[in-house]
Parts: structure tokens; C-alpha cells; sequence
């Protein structure tokens, strides 16, 4: 085995995020740091432990400065308490006006995926736990009944006696406080039916169906309100008191709707749901409200007094100590030293006890500076072994002096950009498996936001009025004066399709825009309705387009809108730093990669040519950009890690296809070998610094 020197040299630097690990080689599984904020988390499984005894809702304020592990404290509590509770994420919410259907959407989007170990849903746990639960508290005569019922589950031939079931959970549940009980309990019943459960979440959610779906469903019409959508979480609540605790988790609250003069965050919004569900005595909820430090004491004095009350229980994440800073270190650096023999004396090498105390006098840290240190150290220190150990000898290995870190070039820090792009793009590529997935609103936000960042100017939303305004914007046409109106619509619904139209031709007709782009993938109905006549007489053979938006379109538009969320929460690090939005957007316009967005093309916002990758064949094009991005972020790298890593990324790409692009990087003086006579999983791969 090498010794753990020759491993740094060939290695990634452990603090990125964009080495993949091969957790099969490893001999045993890598540590983590229990104790770090273990105080709070037992403080939340204490909560968490009376919501479960005496049903009622607890909302506790989670709440610690940028860095201090906020997102990830919320992983590890829904890892720790994954048999305990159904965990649900909210994503920040866009409009204050949508805020009870964002909830209820984001609640479904959660509860139907399956937790960790299991292969039903969460929604399909908790129905199921709840069907128990009454099981238990009746005769023996009605737990008969309620048996047939179960044995629904999963079976697409199982005669199926809806209204049993409906009457069923009225007798042992009730309809007090049961919001729309019939088709409530009607919905439930159809999520046991495997050929139903799709369209029976769609309905949870909020989706607009079109008739031929709500017939199926037998529903009258869909949850297209927000007292509708209350009455649904509700519900969920009331059932929740017969199972398990559901845990409303709200997080990044900086990147929330703002004020309507822009100028702070509508925290006062979230804290009316708050006291609305107080107020109406739900069950068995425990909300979590996590934000920044300074967003709490900035915003919590413009929420009223009474609303705050109900939110008494307060949690903040404090800085960990030096030795915890140290096991954070060790869990980085614990992959590299398994491969090294003989082991390093220290298990943080090649950092040492005495960087910590030079770095943090008071000893204490944040997690993130301390792993920005590490990466920040581990890149200076390998830098030296590529000098052959030559003098200088850096200060801080010896106890002296911390360097600062060296002001990064641009390549650099494009390169990390780039690839924390693509990663971040894989995640909503896995995410967002179709377009109808998003609301309206939200895929409007998302294309403003990215207007935005490419300058395009007079950016107004809710072109269109009345209910559907949100599902509209306009800008000025790059390089031109006219404006232009966009409206996105995917509900199947066709009466929705034809308020939607009419209010288009009612924008046309007041001159609101010279041009009007309908984005639409969902077909337009039959000609025959009303909608489509309006269709037809705004979009054919005029000036106004209907654009059939592509699913990576809304993938590229959905990963820079994740992106812009940590920055607004000031958790987007790139070479170290933490950027604003301003970097953000000047570094997304530099890359160019929404060049690629099919949809801004046609709608004109970007232009120039693009390589299209033949069909079922890999984007070589894509591969040589992501493997010199990774030399450049790394500097020197073993040969066969990158290509290892690069083969990760790319599985339909041949290893001897890698071999040609470095040979290819070679002749175009991009990168070199350093030792080109050793054998090829001992060579070493650097970058060709331009003078």
C-alpha cells in the first residue's frame, strides 16, 4: 500500500464535493461526529417525544449563523428519528397569496417518497399506520372490516368496496373537523389502488385535473383554493393524531416571498399558517422554522407579538468545539488515510492539533470555516510534496503562522462553478422527473429569476389579472424595445385552460405586450372547446407563439433557481468564498451553460451556436469540459482517480475514450503528465499554468 504522502498526491482534495467516494474499498464504515449539536438534537426528540404522547403541535425556531449546519442538522434529524415520524420539506414559498397550496404540495411531494429501508411510501406508511391504529380501538366484529380494507393495498384486481371504506373511517374517525369528508376519505381509498395512487396524490397536491380524471377519482373538482388546501392539511393533521407525528420542516427561509415593497422577507406569513393551525387546534404537527441568526433578529420584530408566542420553543446551533472541529476533519480525511500504509500518526494529517488553536483562539468554530480551512490546508500542503518537500517548509505545519489563502484565478473559480452546476443539475434531474411536477407560479419565478441573471430588462410579473396572474410576466426584448408577455399554463383542467386564454386575450387587447409567448407542454384540449378557440385565434398565423418547453429546459431553469436559494441563504460556497446573487449571476452568464436551455432560445434570450450530441451517443464535448474543470480545481491529481471519477459521472463513456480526451488536453497544452515513464495508475495529472 502507499504511504499516506503518495496518496495526497494522487488524491482529490477531501473537502470538495465532487470526488466520488468508493465506499466498497473501504474496510469499515467512515466516522461521523455524533456529538456535534447532539444538545439540540436531543432538545427536538424531546419535543418531538410530547407531540407523540399528547397529539398537540409544537413549532420550534431552529435558527444559527451561515455556516453552522442548519440544512444538514435537519438531514441528520430525519435520520435519526426516520421510524418516529413522516418528515416533510418545504421549500421557500414565492407568493404569500399560494402559501396554504405551496404547503400542501410540498407536504405530498415528501410524504410519497419512501424513507430510508422501506419500500412503501410514507404516504402509504401513514395511511396504513392510521388504519391500524383504528383497528385496535374497535370490536371484533369491525376490525373485520376494517381488515378488508387493508387488504387493498397494492392489489389492482382487490374488489374494491369504495363507500366500505368511506364509511368506515366516518364511524371510527368521525367528520367533525373533517374537511370535505366523502371525497377525502374517497381519495384515500383510491391511494390503495396501485392503477389510482398517481392520479390520487396529483389530487392531494393541487393539480388541476381535467374532468376525465376527477370522474376516475370520483371528486368534483380539484383543490384550486386556499381554503381548500387548508382543509386538506387539516385533514392530514386530525388522521395524523391515529399514527406517527408529521414534521413540517421550512428551511432556507431567506429565499421566501418578500414584502411587497421588496424589502424584507413576508415572514409574517408563515407565522399567520402558524397561528392559523393553532387556532384550529391540529394535531400531531411539529413545525420547524429554520433561518439565519441575523434573519431571525432582523425579521422576528415585525411578526406580531401574539404569533411569536406560539412559537415559544427557540433552538440555536452554537459553534462547536475545537475537538469537534477535529472529528469534522477526521471524516473528511478518514477515506485517504484507509488507503495509506503505515498509517499517519495523526488522523488529521496532514493537519495538526496546533492549526486548530492557531485558527480559532477562543475554540470555538463554525463547521463551515473549519472545513474551509482543511480544504484551504490539504491544497497547500500537497502543493509542497509536488516541490519534493523543498524549503520553504509551510509555517503552519510547524506551528507557525496560518497562510491566507491565495486570492483564486478566474479559471478556477469557473471551473468550481461548473462543476458544482452539474452536480447540483444531476440532483434535479432526479428530482424533477416531469414538468407537471411544478406549478405555474413557481416555474414563472424560476424564469424571472433567470431573466434576471442574463440582464434582460423590464422584468414585470402578472402580465395577465384575476386568478391566474401568477402564471404570467413580461420583459423587454433583448436588443429590442418591445414587450414581450409570457404565460405558462400545464393545468389539465380545460375550464382553467379557457380563464387563462381569456385573460391573455384580454392583455393582447389592452396592449400589455407587442408579443405574447404561451409555454404549454400539456395538450390544448379538444378543438372543439371554447379554450382552444381562443387558442387558435391568439397563436395561429399572428406574431404570438406557443412554445412546447422540453424537460431539461425546466432543469436548467430549476438548478439555477436551487442555486439562487443558497445564495439567499448564504450557503454557496465556491473556492472558499461565500457569494452573493451579483457573483452568482456574473458567473452564470461567464459559463454560458444557459446557452444550452432550449426554451431561452426560443424565447430569444440567449443565442449562438451550440454543439447538438448525436443521439444515443455521450457528449464527448461535455466530458473533456468536466475533466479539465477537475484538474483545474485540484491542480495536480493522479491519473487514475480522475479518470475514475470522470467514468462516475459519465458511466456510458469507455475508459479508453478518457485516455484519448487527456491525450487530447495534452497536445492542446491544457495539461500535463508529471511522471509520464511510471505506470498509468501511478501517473500523475497537473494543470499548465499560462504565464
Amino acid at each position: 500500500m502507499p504511504t499516506i504522502d503518495e496518496v495526497i498526491k494522487q488524491s482529490f482534495n477531501p473537502f470538495d464535493n465532487f470526488a466520488a467516494r468508493n465506499f466498497w474499498k473501504e474496510q469499515e464504515p467512515p466516522p461521523t461526529v455524533e456529538s456535534i449539536h447532539q444538545k439540540q438534537l436531543t432538545q427536538i426528540k424531546s419535543v418531538l417525544a410530547e407531540v407523540v404522547q399528547h397529539h398537540q403541535t409544537r413549532t420550534i425556531i431552529l435558527y444559527g449563523d451561515g455556516g453552522s449546519g442548519k440544512t444538514y442538522f435537519l438531514g441528520q434529524l430525519k435520520q435519526q428519528l426516520n421510524n418516529q415520524a413522516f418528515f416533510v420539506y418545504v421549500e421557500p414559498f414565492p407568493q404569500s397569496d399560494h402559501i396554504w397550496r405551496h404547503i400542501l404540495r410540498d407536504t405530498v411531494d415528501s410524504l410519497v417518497n419512501a424513507p430510508e429501508g422501506q419500500l412503501d411510501s410514507q404516504l402509504i406508511l401513514w395511511l396504513k399506520s392510521c388504519l391500524s391504529t383504528i383497528r385496535k380501538g374497535l370490536k371484533s366484529d369491525q376490525q373485520r372490516l376494517v381488515d378488508t380494507i387493508k387488504s387493498f393495498f397494492g392489489k389492482t384486481d382487490a374488489v374494491r368496496d369504495r363507500q366500505l371504506f368511506i364509511d368506515i373511517l366516518k364511524k371510527t374517525i368521525g367528520t367533525t373537523g373533517i374537511y370535505n369528508a366523502n371525497e377525502f376519505f374517497g381519495i384515500l381509498c383510491d391511494l390503495t389502488n396501485p392503477n389510482l395512487y398517481s392520479l390520487a396524490c396529483e389530487w392531494l397536491k393541487g393539480d388541476d385535473l381535467d374532468e376525465e380524471s376527477l370522474t376516475k377519482l370520483r371528486v368534483k373538482q380539484s383543490i384550486d383554493d386556499e381554503d381548500k388546501a387548508r382543509g386538506i392539511l387539516g385533514n392530514f393533521s386530525i388522521l395524523s393524531a391515529k399514527t406517527q407525528p408529521i414534521v413540517l420542516c421550512f428551511d432556507q427561509l431567506d429565499s421566501i416571498a418578500r414584502l411587497a415593497d421588496g424589502s424584507t422577507i413576508d415572514l409574517q406569513a408563515l407565522f399567520n399558517v402558524n397561528s392559523a393551525i393553532y387556532n384550529g387546534n391540529w394535531n400531531s404537527f411539529l413545525i420547524i422554522f429554520s433561518m439565519r441568526t441575523e434573519t431571525w433578529n432582523d425579521d422576528c420584530k415585525r411578526v406580531k407579538p401574539s404569533d411569536l408566542d406560539r412559537a415559544d420553543i427557540r433552538i440555536s446551533l452554537k459553534r462547536i468545539t475545537l475537538e469537534e472541529a477535529e472529528a469534522l476533519l477526521i471524516t473528511r480525511l478518514y477515506p485517504l488515510h484507509s488507503e495509506a500504509n503505515p498509517k499517519p500518526n495523526s488522523r488529521i494529517y496532514p493537519l495538526n492539533q496546533r492549526v486548530l488553536e492557531k485558527a480559532f483562539p477562543s475554540r470555538k468554530a463554525i463547521p463551515r470555516t473549519v472545513l474551509m480551512l482543511g480544504k484551504h490546508l490539504f491544497q497547500d500542503y500537497k502543493e509542497w510534496l509536488f516541490q519534493d518537500k523543498q524549503p520553504p517548509v509551510p509555517r503552519w505545519i510547524e506551528g507557525g503562522t496560518l497562510p491566507p489563502p491565495p486570492p483564486p484565478p478566474p479559471d478556477k473559480i469557473q471551473a468550481e462553478f461548473e462543476l458544482m452546476w452539474r452536480q447540483e443539475y444531476q440532483k434535479v434531474q432526479g428530482k424533477i422527473a416531469k414538468i407537471t411536477l411544478l406549478t405555474a407560479p413557481d416555474l414563472i419565478r424560476m424564469l424571472e429569476q433567470v431573466l434576471a441573471a442574463l440582464q434582460v430588462k423590464g422584468i414585470k410579473t402578472k402580465l395577465i389579472t384575476g386568478k391566474y396572474a401568477s402564471y404570467s410576466l413580461s420583459y423587454q426584448q433583448p436588443g429590442k424595445r418591445e414587450q414581450v408577455g409570457v404565460v405558462w399554463t400545464e393545468d389539465s383542467n380545460m375550464k382553467s385552460f379557457f380563464s387563462v386564454m381569456s385573460a391573455c386575450e384580454k392583455a393582447i387587447n389592452n396592449h400589455l405586450c407587442q408579443s405574447l409567448q404561451l409555454i404549454r407542454a400539456t395538450d390544448l384540449g379538444k378543438s372543439s372547446l371554447a379554450g382552444y378557440k381562443i387558442y387558435q385565434k391568439i397563436f395561429i398565423g399572428t406574431n404570438h407563439r406557443h412554445i412546447k418547453p422540453t424537460l431539461s429546459s425546466v432543469h436548467y431553469l430549476a438548478t439555477y433557481h436551487s442555486l439562487v436559494n443558497s445564495v439567499e441563504a448564504h450557503e454557496l460556497v465556491i473556492v472558499g468564498k461565500t457569494i452573493t446573487l451579483q457573483e452568482l449571476e456574473t458567473l452564470i452568464r461567464d459559463s454560458k451553460i444557459l446557452q444550452h436551455c432550449l426554451l431561452l432560445r426560443e424565447l430569444g434570450i440567449v443565442s449562438g451556436s451550440i454543439k447538438v450530441p448525436e443521439p444515443d451517443k455521450p457528449d464527448l464535448q461535455a466530458v473533456k469540459d468536466y475533466l479539465l474543470n477537475l484538474v483545474i480545481t485540484q491542480a495536480f491529481i493522479g491519473r487514475a482517480k480522475l479518470i475514475q471519477n470522470t467514468n462516475g459521472q459519465f458511466t456510458e463513456v469507455d475508459k479508453s475514450d478518457l485516455e484519448t480526451i487527456i491525450n487530447q488536453l495534452r497536445h492542446e497544452n491544457k495539461i500535463n503528465i508529471v511522471n509520464p515513464q511510471a505506470k498509468l495508475e501511478d501517473q500523475t495529472v497537473c494543470l499548465v499554468v499560462k504565464t
